[in-house]
């Protein structure tokens, strides 16, 4: 089988992509250096079933600062490159912090691709976000409308979607964008808002919502995120940006409905001024990620909040 490189690895979802493609029967090179957005327990709690499987190797270093190229050559060479590594969060990418995204997002990626350079790789998929669109000018929202992000960390995004492009374009590397609408699941970080409200309902605390929470997402499962990076690992496409949505666009308030009925508990819900860079709605058009790459989500939100309360009752425990 062939051989792949993870980065972010130790995240959310690239610890659950590293899992699957060492699933599937593939060599995992995985590197994470652990930035200190959220703890350092956490990412290594994510590793932990990835450190006892022969198929992975890990190594702790920073992407701006490694030999690239020796890392992809090596031996084996990598065939798979999927680049998850990144700054996360919206509202924190703000001021002075806009450096450190700069940094991670925009500098790491060239970088690699710099890398990736007149190597045979076999294809390279990047994470991107719905952050790149912004406030849309219409929902569901396709790959054709014209990305307006209102937020830096969008800006950083989409600024890295066009280089995966423009070195596909210059250089033959084949990329791949995929362009993920507000994936959740078990290790989902610990500041995003399923994890909020979870954590504070089973503890009794308040929670509190950004607006008037009838702001709404298209919520994606973490294993559907996962099977789209297969499924463009497969693809024989390259060049190209697809939306990777859940198919369930709800609004903040239904999800808190929904996850009083799995827990059997209330919610203490305080309401508070909307976040600069937060948009009001996302909803994916998916419809090119199905034609192309057969991509179609297979886990709903119900089913998908459950495994979710699920994992932190477990970890809580």
């Amino acid at each position: 089988m062939s051989t792949c490189l993870v980065t972010g690895v130790a995240g959310f979802i690239g610890s659950h992509l590293a899992e699957c493609l060492i699933a599937e029967g593939h060599q995992v090179v995985g590197v994470d250096c652990f930035t200190d957005y959220y703890p350092r327990a956490l990412k290594e709690q994510n590793l932990e079933n990835l450190r006892n499987q022969a198929q992975f190797r890990f190594v702790e270093a920073d992407l701006l600062e490694m030999d690239l190229g020796g890392l992809l050559r090596g031996a084996p060479p990598i065939e798979f490159v999927f680049h998850l590594a990144a700054q996360a969060g919206v509202r924190a990418s703000w001021g002075r912090q806009f450096e450190v995204y700069t940094r991670n997002n925009v500098l790491v990626t060239q970088r690699l691709l710099e890398a990736a350079k007149g190597l045979p790789l076999r294809k390279f998929v990047f994470s991107s976000s719905s952050s790149v669109y912004g406030d849309a000018e219409q929902y569901p929202t396709a790959e054709t409308l014209r990305p307006q992000p209102v937020s830096p960390y969008g800006v950083t995004k989409l600024a890295a979607e066009h280089l995966a492009h423009l070195y596909w374009k210059n250089f033959a590397v084949p990329t791949l964008s995929l362009r993920y609408f507000t994936v959740y699941g078990p290790r989902q970080r610990p500041d995003m808002a399923f994890h909020r409200f979870i954590r504070a309902i089973v503890q009794g605390e308040t929670i509190t919502i950004y607006g008037d929470g009838e702001q709404s997402r298209d919520f994606t499962y973490v294993r559907d995120a996962v099977e789209a990076n297969l499924l463009a690992m497969r693809s024989e496409a390259t060049g190209e940006v697809f939306n990777v949505g859940g198919g369930s666009r709800v609004t903040v308030n239904q999800v808190l409905g929904q996850l009083e009925e799995i827990t059997g508990r209330s919610a203490r819900v305080e309401h508070t001024e909307t976040q600069k860079g937060d948009v009001r709605h996302t909803a994916a058009d998916t419809s090119q990620a199905r034609k192309v790459l057969g991509y179609a989500p297979r886990v709903s939100l119900r089913e998908g909040l459950q495994r979710m309360v699920a994992w932190m009752e477990t970890m809580q425990a």
